[in-house]
C-alpha cells in the first residue's frame, strides 16, 4: 500500500509541476495571439477531449505531465504561428513555461509555512576542528554550541549546513557558547572548496540528545515573506551547488524518475508540509533546466531566436531547426533510459535508487 501511495503521490506532483509549466506557455501564447492547438494534460494517446475556441484541451492516457501544442513553432508560414511573431513575443512565450516553475514555489513554501509542521531542536556541538582550517584561525573549540549563524537561531544541524552553504566564500558571523559558559560573536568565511572531510568551516558537529519536537504553524502574513525568502535562497544554494560542480569541490548526484519517486515516498512520511516544500524545490529546478540553452528544451527554442537576432533576422530552416530540436528529445530520452537504468541497478545493488 506505501508503494501505491508514494507512485500515486509522485505522478500526482509530476503532474502540477508539468501542467503549471504547459500553463504558463498556454497563458502567455493566447494573451499574445499565437494559436494554441492542445493543450494536454498527460501524454497520447487520448481518453478525452472538447474542442473550445480553436483549442482542444484533452486528457491522456500517460500521466506523467502534460503539453501545450502551438501552431508553426519553428514554420512562420503557418497561420496564427509563435515562429511568425516577433522577437519579445516568442521569447515570453517560451520563458512562461518556467517562469511559471519559478514563480509556484512562491505559493508552495507559503502553504508549507501555513500548514502545521515540525521543527526539531537539538544542541548542535562542535566534535573535531580540523588543523589549519578557519575554525581553528577563528578560536573555535571543541565542545563550543552554535547558538546562531548571522543572527538566525540554529535548532538541529541542518540549519547549519543550510545556511554555511548559503554563505560560501563570505563572511558570516557565527556566535558560540563555550563550555564555561560565556558566549562569542566569531567572523568566519566558509570556503568553497576545502580539503577532504573538513567542511567549508573546518568542523564537524554533532547533534544533543533527546532533540525537542514542537508543531507550529505561520500566519498568512508571516507565510508569505518567508515563503519568497526561501526561494531566494534556494536559488542560491543551486548557484553556490553548480559552483562547486564547476571548482571541482563536489561532484553533481543524478536521481531519475526511480529515484525521483522513492525520494517522494520518503518526505510524504513527514508530512504535508515537507511535501510541498519538496514539489516546490523540484518545481525551481524544472525552471532552470528548462531554460539551459539545450536542444528540444524551452530554452534551446529561445536560443534559435537570439540566433536569429544575431543573424539579422535571418532564419535557420524550420526542416534543420525542427530536426535538431528532435535530435535533442531524443538524446534527453536516452539519458533518462540510462539514468533511470542506474537507478534500477543502485536499487538492486544497495536496496536505494538514491545515490
Amino acid at each position: 500500500m506505501s508503494v501505491l501511495i508514494t507512485l500515486i503521490t509522485f505522478v500526482i506532483m509530476l503532474v502540477i509541476l508539468v501542467v503549471a509549466h504547459e500553463l504558463g506557455h498556454f497563458i502567455t501564447a493566447k494573451a499574445r495571439g499565437v494559436t494554441v492547438l492542445e493543450f494536454g494534460i498527460g501524454f497520447p494517446p487520448r481518453i478525452w477531449g472538447i474542442k473550445r475556441g480553436g483549442t482542444i484541451y484533452s486528457i491522456n492516457a500517460l500521466p506523467l505531465g502534460g503539453f501545450v501544442k502551438l501552431a508553426g513553432e519553428e514554420d512562420p508560414r503557418v497561420e496564427g504561428s509563435l515562429a511568425g511573431k516577433g522577437y519579445g513575443t516568442r521569447i515570453l512565450v517560451l520563458s512562461a513555461g518556467s517562469l511559471m516553475n519559478l514563480l509556484l514555489p512562491l505559493i508552495l513554501f507559503s502553504v508549507a509555512f501555513m500548514l502545521p509542521h515540525n521543527i526539531i531542536t537539538a544542541p548542535v556541538t562542535i566534535e573535531t576542528v580540523a588543523v589549519g582550517s578557519p575554525a581553528e584561525a577563528t578560536g573555535m573549540k571543541v565542545g563550543d554550541t552554535i547558538l546562531s549563524i548571522n543572527g538566525k537561531t540554529i535548532n538541529n544541524i541542518a540549519d547549519v549546513q543550510r545556511l554555511t552553504l548559503l554563505h560560501l566564500g563570505q563572511q558570516i558571523t557565527v556566535e558560540v557558547k563555550h563550555q564555561d559558559g560565556t558566549s562569542e560573536f566569531i567572523k568566519i568565511v566558509p570556503r568553497w572548496k576545502p580539503p577532504a572531510g573538513q567542511g567549508a568551516m573546518g568542523i564537524v558537529t554533532r547533534s544533543g540528545e533527546n532533540p525537542v519536537i514542537t508543531r507550529v504553524s505561520e500566519p498568512f502574513w508571516r507565510a508569505v515573506p518567508l515563503g519568497f525568502q526561501e526561494c531566494v535562497e534556494t536559488l542560491i544554494l543551486f548557484k553556490n551547488e553548480i559552483v562547486r560542480w564547476i571548482i571541482g569541490a563536489t561532484t553533481p548526484q543524478v536521481t531519475g524518475p526511480v529515484g525521483m519517486a522513492e525520494l517522494t515516498g520518503e518526505v510524504v512520511k513527514a508530512g504535508i508540509s515537507p511535501l510541498m516544500e519538496f514539489a516546490a524545490f523540484i518545481s525551481i529546478n524544472l525552471g532552470i533546466i528548462n531554460l539551459l540553452p539545450l536542444p528540444a528544451l524551452d530554452g534551446g527554442r529561445i536560443a534559435f531566436v537570439f540566433l536569429e537576432m544575431i543573424r539579422g533576422g535571418r532564419r535557420i530552416s524550420p526542416r534543420i531547426e525542427g530536426l535538431v530540436h528532435l535530435i535533442g528529445f531524443l538524446l534527453l530520452i536516452t539519458l533518462i533510459l540510462i539514468v533511470t537504468y542506474g537507478d534500477i541497478i543502485n536499487i538492486v545493488t544497495t536496496g536505494s535508487a538514491i545515490p
